[in-house]
C-alpha cells in the first residue's frame, strides 16, 4: 500500500492556493489528511464547504508538527515568520514567495531542471519565481547540450501574476469599470512596463529575480542574463521572447529536437501555418510550450524562441507539487 501524508496548504484562499488543491486531486498525490490554512483569518472557519484553519506565529509550530509537507504561497513576509517554524516542527516546507530564493542554505528547485537538489533541503525548499520557471524548463536542455552564455529576455505576464485583487481588477475593466487599484495603470488595453519595485540598477525586482534565480537553478554564476518585465492585459499564461547565446553552434533543427524530448516542453512550431504557442491555449495545461524557434542572424551562435506556460500550474502551484513529488520519488521524507 502506497504510503500517504499529511499536508497542509498556506494562503488556501489565494489563487494560488486554490490551484495547489485543485492539482493535488488531479495527480492523486497521496494525501492521508489535508489542512487548510489561512493567515487572514482569526479565528478557524468554513467556507464554501471547506475548513479553514487559522494560522499565525503563535499556533504554526502546533499545527504543523502532524503535517510532513507544506504547500505555502501566503506572502513573503508571513512566509518569513511561518514557514521555519512549521519546519522546526518536522514539515517540508515547499514556499512558493520570494523569501527563501536567494538564501544560499535553501535549494531553489525545478525538477526539469535541478531534481537532485531536494535532497539539499532542511526544511524548507524555495518555488522559483513564475516567469524564471517556465524559461529555465526550456534552457536546460539548450544549456546540457552547448552551454549557454548569455540571455536576453522580454516578458508579457498575465494578470493573474499579481493576485486575486488583480483578476477581479481585470474583469471589472473588462466590463467597463475601469476603477484603478491593483495596478498603477488601467491594464485593460494596456501594458505595464514595471512589475515590482524598482532596484538601483534601474531593473525591477522581478526583472532581478529572473536574472539570480536563473543562475542558482542551473549551478551556472557565469551565465549573464538580462530582463525586461511587462504587465500584459492577459487573464492567464505567462509569454516570453527569448534570445540565447551560445558556446557552440545549435541550429534550429537541432534545438528543436532537444526541446522535444525535454520532460515538461513541448513544442509548437509551424509559422507558416499559424502554429505557435498562444497564451489562451496554455490556461490549465502543464506544460511548457515553445516556438518561433530561429537562429539569430546577428550574432554567430544565437537562438531565438517563444515561451508560453500557465503561471497559475507551472508558474507556481504544479511546479510545487511536483516538487513534493519528488521528495517523495528521492525517498526524501
Amino acid at each position: 500500500m502506497m504510503k500517504k501524508y499529511n499536508v497542509g496548504i498556506v494562503g488556501i484562499r489565494g489563487a494560488v492556493g486554490q490551484e495547489m488543491l485543485r492539482i493535488l486531486q488531479e495527480r492523486d498525490f497521496p494525501v492521508d489528511q489535508l489542512h487548510l490554512f489561512s493567515t487572514s483569518l482569526t479565528e478557524d472557519t468554513k467556507i464554501d464547504g471547506h475548513f479553514y484553519q487559522a494560522l499565525n506565529e503563535t499556533n504554526a509550530r502546533d499545527k504543523f508538527k502532524d503535517v510532513q509537507i507544506g504547500l505555502f504561497s501566503p506572502g513573503a513576509s508571513v512566509s518569513k515568520v511561518i514557514a521555519p517554524l512549521a519546519a522546526e516542527a518536522g514539515c517540508v516546507v515547499i514556499d512558493n514567495t520570494s523569501a527563501f530564493r536567494m538564501d544560499p542554505d535553501i535549494p531553489l528547485v525545478v525538477p526539469e531542471v535541478n531534481p537532485e537538489d531536494v535532497n539539499r533541503q532542511n526544511g524548507i525548499i524555495a518555488n522559483p519565481n513564475c516567469s524564471t520557471i517556465q524559461m529555465v524548463v526550456a534552457l536546460k536542455p539548450l544549456h546540457d547540450f552547448a552551454r549557454i552564455k548569455r540571455v536576453v529576455v522580454s516578458t508579457y505576464q498575465s494578470v493573474s501574476g499579481a493576485g486575486s485583487a488583480a483578476i477581479n481588477e481585470f474583469h471589472a475593466q473588462s466590463q467597463g469599470d475601469m476603477t484603478v487599484s491593483a495596478f498603477p495603470y488601467q491594464i485593460m488595453h494596456n501594458l505595464i512596463p514595471q512589475i515590482d519595485m524598482p532596484q538601483d540598477n534601474l531593473y525591477t525586482k522581478e526583472e532581478m529575480k529572473m536574472v539570480n534565480e536563473t543562475k542558482k537553478i542551473m549551478h551556472d554564476d557565469q551565465i549573464k542574463v538580462t530582463a525586461t518585465c511587462v504587465r500584459v492585459p492577459v487573464l492567464r499564461a505567462h509569454s516570453e521572447s527569448v534570445n540565447i547565446e551560445t558556446e557552440s553552434k545549435i541550429t534550429r533543427d537541432k534545438a528543436i529536437e532537444l526541446l522535444s524530448k525535454a520532460p515538461g516542453v513541448t513544442v509548437i512550431d509551424d509559422l507558416a501555418n499559424q502554429k505557435y504557442p498562444l497564451p489562451l491555449d496554455a490556461q490549465g495545461k502543464d506544460d511548457t510550450y515553445v516556438g518561433r524557434i530561429r537562429e539569430d542572424e546577428t550574432v554567430e551562435n544565437g537562438l531565438d524562441m517563444w515561451i508560453v506556460s500557465d503561471n497559475l500550474r507551472k508558474g507556481a502551484a504544479l511546479n510545487a507539487v511536483q516538487i513534493a513529488e519528488e521528495l517523495l520519488r528521492q525517498k526524501v521524507i
